[in-house]
């Protein structure tokens, strides 16, 4: 359904943006659908669209995938002849230029997944776990040039259940930004943009797969605090006798020992020292194998009371 209101291009890429894209079109007319171009997934390599350009086909509403934004001025012509009032980001995964963020009357406002300054980035929700920060909030910003610099028009906290995981935080926050994103558009005019302080900003940089790697130095709720922040990817990776294992089910439990040493073998799972108390593992995922109980990969990989994992450590954070 559509209503009254400024009308709105979207620019979004993932799944993530799915909600935030129907909330806007409950409320507003959606006039493009900007997302990445499509590309090639799974073994057949087949040429896939992301979520939001498949969604904007299956709804009908006009849908744009260029391959870049700066100097493109077919893109530019597109936008400007779509009549949008205002433009939306929610995840979308390129920076915007500057001769595109002035075409719409009212700019570009940006669904961030931090309270700005925090957490600037590609990968806010991950590190705040990571970090095991207990808040965390959405932001609904003016876009400017900079990454995620623009002044903060709302913002609204979240507090972060300790067991959840990067996907259930992404989820959270993803019904907050449709909430706060319908308010930001249903009050263009009154909006107060407030300046970020930038002494107070922090960095999430996109995650690469050495960011799942556990650190047996670190203590068990860091630990744990990581595998929380990397369950969606890289996910949660050991190493025995250089061989990777998938590690899931972790949580904080009693025990010390040399870092990585096995402390015990149960049917609850595997309990493995930390540099400060210890982790219980639930289950393991040996290379090339389907993922299995901790304990019964362990009799059968042989591991047992005073075996040590490998201790990985990065060569530089």
């Amino acid at each position: 359904m559509t209503g009254g209101g400024p009308r709105v291009a979207f620019f979004g890429s993932p799944a993530f943006a799915l909600p935030v894209l129907d909330a806007i079109r409950e409320h507003f007319q959606v006039v493009l659908v900007v997302a990445q171009p499509d590309k090639p997934v799974g073994r057949g390599l087949k040429l896939t669209p992301p979520p939001v350009a498949a969604r904007a086909a299956e709804l009908g509403l006009p849908l744009a995938q260029p391959k870049k934004l700066r100097g493109n001025a077919a893109f530019e012509s597109t936008l400007r002849e779509s009549g949008a009032d205002v433009a939306v980001t929610c995840a979308y995964g390129k920076i915007l230029p500057l001769s595109v963020l002035n075409i719409p009357r009212y700019g570009f406002l940006n669904t961030h997944t931090s309270l700005l300054p925090a957490y600037r980035g590609s990968a806010p929700i991950q590190w705040a776990l990571i970090n095991g920060e207990a808040v965390t909030g959405t932001t609904i910003m003016q876009t400017d040039e900079g990454m995620d610099t623009g002044p903060v028009l709302l913002q609204e906290a979240l507090s972060i259940a300790p067991e959840w995981t990067s996907l259930d935080l992404a989820d959270a926050l993803s019904v907050q930004a449709s909430r706060l994103i319908v308010q930001a558009l249903s009050n263009l005019d009154g909006l107060s943009p407030t300046p970020q302080d930038e002494t107070l900003a922090t960095h999430a940089p996109m995650l690469v797969k050495e960011d799942g790697f556990v650190r047996w130095t670190d203590t068990a709720a860091q630990i744990v605090n990581r595998s929380r922040g990397v369950a969606a990817w890289p996910q949660t990776t050991a190493f025995l006798g250089g061989a990777r294992l998938k590690l899931a089910g972790l949580s904080v439990t009693e025990g010390s020992g040399q870092p990585g040493e096995v402390l015990g073998v149960s049917e609850g799972g595997l309990t493995v020292a930390a540099q400060e108390g210890a982790v219980l593992i639930r289950t393991v995922q040996p290379e090339a194998r389907k993922a299995q109980p901790a304990h019964t990969w362990a009799q059968g990989a042989g591991v047992a009371r005073g075996t040590r994992l490998d201790v990985w450590e990065p060569t530089r954070e």
